[in-house]
């Protein structure tokens, strides 16, 4: 385990390219460090360890690590750009394969998020990358969940390789605009970026319609001019041809026979047979977007998101606020803060296009580019439509309780299910899972508010910005302390 190679031990090289890999944040959160305990269950280790969460709400532990920090691209953002003097390592496929089984036969780790700089060219290190793979998945015979990245103006071959090995494949965005990225990172193309996103959303729905599953896997809508871009030459059109009108859907005979004219990538020969060896990329793609290296606004960056989810029907996009570690004039200075609050809003934000209607241009406008950081986007939101509420619960339809601020889809569907059986009170919204504390300004329960407030757009951002403040109201006879819900609190919102 501690044989050297080229200099460093593979201890060593792990934590060189493990703290390499900590700036990829399309992973939940990074390591920690406990070991296992006589009468517990598991132990973690730190050197690269994160966490992803699965459709059913499973935690995953995940080895993050990159293959190598050794770069012939210079992104000006970046730890590892070729003009930097760090230490540098590289791990051998057999390496890689040896530290995730070790991993995690220990329990440490339940799958691996595999990254890369670039040696040689592009091609080559993806050529090592998907060696990686077929070997822990054919020699060691490894089934756990894998998490690749591919590289940007690898061959198709390569990509598509990648792709059958790993349960979810990415391609780094990294900056919301051609412009930003031309100017930061001047050996990457926005072209080489966006055509592989093409190709690899026409392949998972390809392969999911082999399979009799629906060839959408998010909630893009699959429509004809998105069907008519996926493949073509000019890969920049999916940014600005889509613009969320709804145009109508295409069927699945229709869909597999205009993915599969394509023959960049090799796609099944008999789209019919279901007896796929693997599904290709089942957990689908993501990708990542650098925030505040250059000098985008928030309604920049999420409609380039929306662009995104609605032309090659991504799972994520990831926002990595960016830790000035690099001097440069084209940088901000080293002493900037990292904008924490800016990414989680527009983590919000994004939680909004996806689950629940909103677009871009709704949520913010030229003249209000950036969102307010004093509340969170679907306050700012709904403060900046007051004409639209109060609503009733007991009347209102889905599309408008779903915008009320505190009230989410699971709320929706209680709401909507328990008004059957009867009108509703606060105390039943309350207990409800409601988050009144937010929802109090904006609905009428059998046409009265839970005070009578003034529907003031200054009042309610000074109610609802201050989240140490506490409110005792009383609701069923009962004196219930509300508090504002944030980043930081528990998960106790209300308590009596």
């Amino acid at each position: 385990m501690y044989e050297l190679r080229n200099g460093f031990t593979i201890k060593e090289k792990l934590e060189i390219l493990s703290d390499a890999a900590k700036y990829d944040v399309a992973c939940t959160s990074s390591g920690s460090e406990r070991s296992g305990k006589e009468g517990m269950l598991g132990n973690a280790v730190a050197s690269g360890v994160c966490h992803a969460f699965a459709s059913d709400g499973r935690c995953i532990s995940l080895l993050k690590i990159l293959m190598t920090n050794h770069c012939v691209y210079d992104c000006k953002y970046c730890k590892n750009r070729a003009g930097n003097d760090i230490p540098r390592a590289t791990f051998t496929p057999d390496e890689i394969c040896t530290i995730t089984v070790e991993f995690y036969k220990r329990n440490y780790i339940e799958g691996l998020f595999l990254s890369s700089g670039i040696i040689k060219n592009p091609d080559y290190t993806m050529e090592k990358m998907c060696e990686t793979l077929r070997l822990l998945r054919t020699k060691y015979m490894f089934n756990g969940y894998i998490h690749i990245k591919a590289i940007p103006g690898a061959s198709s071959e390569l990509i598509y390789s990648a792709g059958l090995l790993a349960d979810r494949i990415s391609i780094n965005m990294e900056l919301p605009t051609n412009e930003s990225l031309s100017r930061l990172a001047p050996n990457k193309t926005m072209t080489n970026i966006l055509k592989p996103m093409n190709r690899i959303t026409g392949t998972i729905a390809a392969h999911r319609a082999a399979i009799g599953k629906d060839a959408r896997m998010e909630r893009a809508v699959i429509n004809e001019h998105l069907v008519n871009s996926i493949f073509n030459s000019g890969a920049d059109k999916p940014l600005s041809g889509i613009d969320g009108s709804s145009e109508p859907l295409v069927d699945t005979k229709s869909l597999i026979k205009t993915l599969t004219e394509d023959n960049t990538f090799a796609y099944p020969a008999d789209i019919k047979d279901t007896r796929l060896k693997r599904s290709f990329a089942p957990a689908g793609q993501s990708t990542q977007m650098i925030i505040g290296a250059s000098g985008e606004t928030d309604l920049e960056i999420i409609h380039t998101a929306q662009n995104l989810y609605k032309s090659f029907d991504l799972k994520r996009v990831f926002y990595s606020g960016y830790i000035p570690i690099n001097e440069d004039d084209a940088l901000p200075a080293l002493n900037t803060p990292v904008p924490m609050l800016r990414e989680h809003r527009l983590y919000q934000a994004d939680f909004l296009l996806r689950y629940y209607g909103f677009q871009a241009n709704e949520l913010l406008s030229k003249e209000r580019p950036f969102f307010d950081n004093r509340i969170d986007p679907k306050c700012d939101w709904a403060v900046r439509h007051l004409c639209d509420f109060p609503v009733e619960v007991n009347t209102a339809s889905y599309d408008k309780l779903i915008r009320v601020p505190g009230i989410g889809p699971t709320g929706v569907k209680r709401i909507v299910n328990a008004r059957r059986y009867g009108r509703l009170n606060f105390d039943m919204l309350k207990r409800m899972g409601i988050v009144l504390k937010r929802a109090q300004y904006f609905i009428t329960c059998n046409g009265k508010m839970l005070f009578n407030i003034p529907l003031e757009e200054k009042f309610i951002i000074n109610s609802l910005a201050d989240s140490e403040k506490k409110e005792t109201v009383r609701i069923g006879g009962k004196d219930i302390t509300i508090k504002q819900m944030n980043l930081f609190s528990d998960f106790n919102v209300m308590s009596s």
